[in-house]
């Protein structure tokens, strides 16, 4: 079990992380190449840890006027050329922009502390050295990244009140509803992040305990975990952020298997600054990873005008849009929602009638997809993972389906599950996935969710409430809704021990169903 571990780590966290190093510094070579000079720096982090740096100032800047700041911390595992096609864009226009590798990463000193403490302090004393260094104006500062940095971005906002506006682009508000949602280790995604930590920087001994307590799924230290993640997301800290009053962009992909976007909505929804919710079709940091080309992207134009207006006071009209901008993964542009509850304007319900038992420790071919390589080929040919529901072995998946719908069904927002689980063990996992069936059989993943439980009495039953992750999906006339819930995919952790056995039941005073979200037919 630990050498199959060790070797999906590092298998995934190598292709995964040469691919995006490579990229991101190959699509920014043709605009460094063209930029004016970059000054890189070293910058005393805290408690002096070496951070490096690297400096934009717009062209003709002699230290007369003041310009805004925008500070971009580095993704995850990547190098702080990782911005330089933007920060120079940011550049021209105007702003000071530095980049820094955080603590922990390439040649920045220090050991990977996951956006703790150390990280956020890190990024105050970044400021610090931007307002003393360059003709950064300290009454209007910014911050952005993607996925880590966004994180950092977040957290910065939350315990330093000099940042006025964040654009988190692919990141997270809640880091245990991100990797151990439905009390289920994310496998796939973990294994990515700690693999390109290995590969590109310095895990500190802390970091290390937490993945392998991850992995082994310690019940022992669950608690220790989840309060160590909890430190570390910035919906602890949402009363703090609003009271500093930073006017917050989010950004994420709907088939983000890093960080899924329900937590990004819930923070969302608790926001009372100036906020904006943007989603669109896509896998972890691919929305944005055409704009570290240097390349059109609609996520880092609506980052730009989002700082025009709240550090320039640009009149863009960026504050008058509807706030909530989605995009379906299938159909359309985008969509405009004064909130997002309005997303979703009714439900309907598919009934899970009869019993039913399946067996477990088997993949039954429903699967959530591999972790980046499903959710792209989603964004880029609608090709999400597909199963044939006619096929699928009834005795380890149990299916539902909907009746054949005369009109196209356009699901907006969370779907959620609920049933009545008697399990042949204390422990085990299930995992939820809902289908656009076509005539011939064929489904298409709409969304799916994991969900673990431990303690449970043997052949006792019990409710189970579950969100699948939130998505924008048309069903086309002609088409069904089709629920089958298994017990294995690859992307998760599984804990359900050999032989056991799920019955899932619709009692009378307690019917189980789906219910599904739709938006304004």
């Amino acid at each position: 079990m630990g050498q199959g571990r060790t070797a999906l780590r590092t298998s995934a966290a190598a292709a995964v992380s040469a691919a995006l190093l490579a990229g991101t510094v190959v699509g920014v070579a043709p605009a460094a190449q063209a930029a004016p000079a970059v000054r890189f720096v070293d910058i005393a982090g805290d408690g002096g840890t070496v951070l490096k740096a690297n400096v934009l100032t717009p062209e003709g800047a002699d230290g007369k006027r003041a310009y805004p700041l925008i500070v971009l911390p580095t993704s995850w595992g990547l190098p702080q050329v990782e911005y330089l096609a933007q920060a120079q864009r940011l550049a021209d226009a105007g702003y000071v922009v530095l980049t820094y590798n955080v603590r922990g990463f390439w040649q920045s000193g220090g050991r990977i502390e996951v956006a703790g403490p150390p990280d956020i302090a890190d990024a105050s004393r970044v400021i610090d050295w931007a307002l003393a260094h360059t003709p950064a104006d300290p009454e209007h500062i910014g911050m952005a990244g993607v996925s880590y940095g966004a994180g950092i971005s977040l957290l910065t906002a939350a315990h330093d009140k000099r940042v006025k506006a964040v654009a988190a682009l692919s990141g997270w508000a809640d880091l245990i509803d991100s990797i151990y949602s439905g009390r289920t280790q994310h496998l796939q995604a973990a294994a990515v992040l700690d693999g390109a930590a290995t590969l590109t920087g310095r895990e500190s001994p802390e970091l290390r305990q937490i993945f392998d307590n991850l992995y082994s799924s310690n019940l022992t230290k669950e608690q220790e975990m989840i309060d160590w993640g909890r430190k570390r997301s910035a919906t602890t800290y949402v009363d703090q952020l609003n009271k500093n009053g930073a006017a917050v962009m989010l950004a994420n992909a709907w088939g983000d298997t890093v960080f899924p976007v329900n937590q990004y909505a819930s923070f969302y929804e608790k926001l009372t600054v100036p906020k904006r919710l943007q989603l669109r079709p896509g896998d972890h940091a691919t929305p944005e990873l055409t704009g570290l080309f240097g390349l059109p992207n609609d996520v880092w134009t609506d980052t730009r005008r989002w700082f025009d207006h709240y550090l320039r006071g640009a009149d863009n009209g960026v504050e008058r849009e509807q706030p909530v901008r989605l995009k379906s993964r299938n159909a359309g542009g985008y969509e405009g929602y004064p909130d997002w509850k309005s997303v979703t304007a009714t439900r309907k319900k598919i009934a899970l009638a009869g019993s039913t038992t399946i067996r477990a420790n088997v993949d039954s071919g429903a699967d959530g997809g591999i972790v980046f390589l499903s959710s792209i080929l989603d964004q880029v040919a609608q090709l999400p993972p597909v199963a044939s529901l006619p096929l699928l072995p009834r005795r380890w998946a149990a299916v539902w389906q909907s009746e054949r719908y005369g009109s196209a069904q356009r699901v907006r927002g969370t779907t959620t599950l609920h049933t009545t689980l008697t399990p042949t063990a204390e422990s085990g996992t299930l995992v939820a996935h809902l289908y656009d069936v076509g005539p011939l059989g064929f489904g298409k993943l709409v969304t799916h969710a994991p969900y673990t439980w431990h303690g449970r009495t043997p052949g006792a039953p019990f409710a189970v409430d579950l969100e699948l992750f939130s998505t924008a999906y048309d069903v086309p006339a002609g088409h069904r809704l089709a629920l089958v819930v298994d017990t294995v995919d690859p992307l998760y952790a599984e804990h359900n021990p050999s032989g056991a056995q799920l019955t899932f039941s619709s009692p009378v005073d307690d019917p189980s169903y789906v219910s599904v979200p739709l938006g304004e037919q």
